[in-house]
């Protein structure tokens, strides 16, 4: 990852690394960004439709085009202090292991393509959050971009919840 030396960067020609096509949205003072391939979609808040019994960071259920969609509130899931949802909220659908996840956030920032030598493993806490959740933290102009695997954000037992919620 990088570790190559680049001589000669004369017009950008020297050798990069993998370019890193990602999403990155923001939830409260911090940007985080997850691989573009996860995103299906995103979307404006609606209404969420609460689900008796649900676990706690389970906001609850949505109807995208005829199918049930669980929805988390990715400030809970993160330890994150609620906030109330705005016009700026949006819900990204992703796709984790063949199942369907809306993850609510604050608002999304834009589609970025940054080259993976721009980027360092995580520090044991970034913001709080628990490392396990963070693939790498990008330096881009100033600005540091926490890149998120979504995957890990839930337990496989929080995962099986999930597909009962919706069910």
């Amino acid at each position: 990852m990088g570790s190559e030396m680049n001589y000669g960067n004369k017009g950008g020609n020297a050798k990069k690394g993998k370019i890193l096509q990602l999403v990155s949205f923001n939830l409260g003072n911090e940007e985080f960004a997850v691989d573009i391939l996860i995103v299906q979609e995103i979307n404006r808040m609606i209404e969420v439709t609460k689900v008796p019994n649900a676990p706690d960071f389970i906001e609850g259920i949505i109807d995208l085009r005829g199918k049930v969609i669980p929805i988390v509130d990715l400030r809970s899931r993160l330890g994150m202090p609620q906030k109330e949802y705005d016009v700026h909220t949006r819900i990204i659908v992703v796709e984790i292991d063949s199942n369907i996840i809306g993850f609510i956030v604050d608002s999304v920032s834009e589609v970025l393509r940054i080259d993976e030598s721009i980027t360092e493993p995580p520090p044991s806490a970034v913001a709080g959050i628990d490392s396990d959740f963070i693939t790498a933290v990008g330096k881009l102009d100033g600005r540091l971009l926490i890149l998120l695997d979504l995957g890990r954000i839930l337990s496989d037992k929080e995962t099986e919840a999930l597909k009962d919620v919706a069910a």
